[in-house]
């Protein structure tokens, strides 16, 4: 899941829009007011926005060809995809439909911009008993109406290169502790047990989550304020950050990677033993040269007598402006790309796992269930707050800092950890007011 979440700024986003769809149009209105026109904000989910351009075409063409309806698509990258709705929910100049991470669904509830699937427009998409309870559960705040729906399902794993483990006598770990022993052993030279996207402030907090939640920890109380320096957070940073600061087992380079897509290469590459990465990371992986034999996956393992939360229901969601002035086009529009024909089209090549009850009992593929048992067994929920976006920018930026500091040699303590959550706390609790 290439999830990213960035304050509000105003930026050039960079997207693709497909040749012979025409040209997104400045708000949304669906081309000029054309009420056959949708406007569709796609996030990057294949190997590159011309793959996306290449998967999405074909199935946008065949909604037209059904209903008549005609869709302007930009694919946008993920560095720029949150700025972008952020912009558009400002200047109230957006798409009909936009893609977003499911991560972001109760902050952009929040902001009033996004229609609610109600019992008509549930109705009318054809019913929310068809997605399943998890996936559902990922479309907004849990004491309101979703604003989201889901589309392409991921949950985080551990990918480990079965010949290096063999080689060396290791069986897939069972436990944190078991993890980094093996890790240690796997370095070698230019090799490393681990790569890790250490400049990426979503990775990161990502990671500070799930590390935490093995903990039992918490980022925010029961009313929403945060309580990021808890020992569980501190704890759980800390154990992220020493798989490069103590047991050395990631390159110091890995504080410069500020995308997944740079660890995942280093894996197919073979410099490296294990990555922790969604799901949809296996096109990128064979792409690169990587047999889908080659590799396995696991869930992410608890340190003795932790949690055994190995995720987040991660994914992205399906969102339509409250200012369409196309909704029954727009809602026909989610309807298609969440039918059973369609999600069946778009899994496979988006590696994602499916968010349609009936689908779920279809999996026949081993490792898609061990991602289906991780999305719907050993997943935790992202804090259901208005400020987890602040959460994500300001926790997992401070990691990038920490790392930073760790590659140049620099020791990293629990007190400069818990000093760097004050701060971030600091920053969300001001910005609630």
């Amino acid at each position: 899941m290439r999830t990213a979440i960035r304050a509000l700024a105003i930026t050039a986003a960079a997207a693709l829009t497909v040749s012979g769809l025409a040209a997104c149009s400045s708000g949304s209105s669906g081309s000029a007011g054309d009420s056959k026109t949708l406007t569709y904000w796609a996030s990057n989910q294949g190997t590159s926005l011309q793959n996306d351009k290449e998967v999405l075409t074909p199935v946008l063409k065949k909604f037209t060809k059904e209903t008549g309806i005609k869709v302007d698509l930009q694919v946008i990258g993920w560095n720029d995809l949150q700025n972008k709705i952020q912009t558009a929910v400002t200047s109230g100049q957006g798409p009909d439909v936009v893609n977003i991470g499911n991560t972001w669904a109760t902050s952009l509830q929040a902001t009033g911009a996004f229609q609610e699937f109600g019992d008509a427009e549930m109705k009318a998409i054809g019913g929310e008993d068809k997605f399943g309870k998890v996936a559902l559960s990922t479309g907004g705040a849990p004491d309101k109406t979703v604003t989201s729906v889901p589309l392409y399902g991921l949950a985080y794993g551990l990918y480990y290169n079965k010949k290096m483990l063999s080689d060396a006598g290791i069986t897939p770990p069972t436990t944190w502790e078991e993890m980094v022993s093996d890790a240690e052993k796997l370095t070698k030279g230019d090799t490393y047990g681990f790569s890790l996207a250490g400049g990426s402030y979503t990775e990161n907090s990502h990671f500070a989550f799930i590390n935490s939640a093995q903990n039992g920890g918490e980022w925010f109380d029961k009313d929403g304020k945060p309580t990021f320096t808890s020992k569980a957070n501190v704890d759980g940073i800390k154990r992220y950050l020493d798989l490069m600061q103590d047991s050395k087992v990631a390159n110091l380079s890995n504080a410069q990677y500020d995308n997944a897509t740079q660890s995942t290469t280093d894996f197919a590459k073979k410099k490296a033993a294990f990555i922790l990465n969604q799901n949809n990371a296996n096109a990128t992986i064979e792409s690169l040269g990587m047999k889908s034999d080659e590799y396995g996956v696991v869930a992410l393992p608890a340190p003795s007598g932790g949690e055994q939360i190995a995720s987040f229901p991660a994914g992205i969601n399906l969102s339509v402006f409250k200012n369409t002035k196309n909704k029954e086009g727009a809602l026909k529009f989610v309807k298609y790309m969440t039918s059973m024909d369609t999600q069946t089209t778009l899994d496979k090549p988006y590696s994602a796992l499916p968010v349609l009850a009936e689908a779920a009992d279809s999996v026949t593929d081993e490792q898609t269930k061990t991602f289906l048992d991780i999305y719907n067994n050993k997943a935790k929920p992202l804090p259901l707050v208005p400020a987890e976006d602040q959460f994500e920018s300001t926790v997992g930026k401070a990691m990038n800092d920490m790392f930073a500091k760790i590659a140049t040699g620099s020791k990293v303590s629990e007190a400069d950890i818990k000093s760097a959550l004050q701060t971030a706390q600091d920053q969300v609790s001001q910005a609630a007011g």
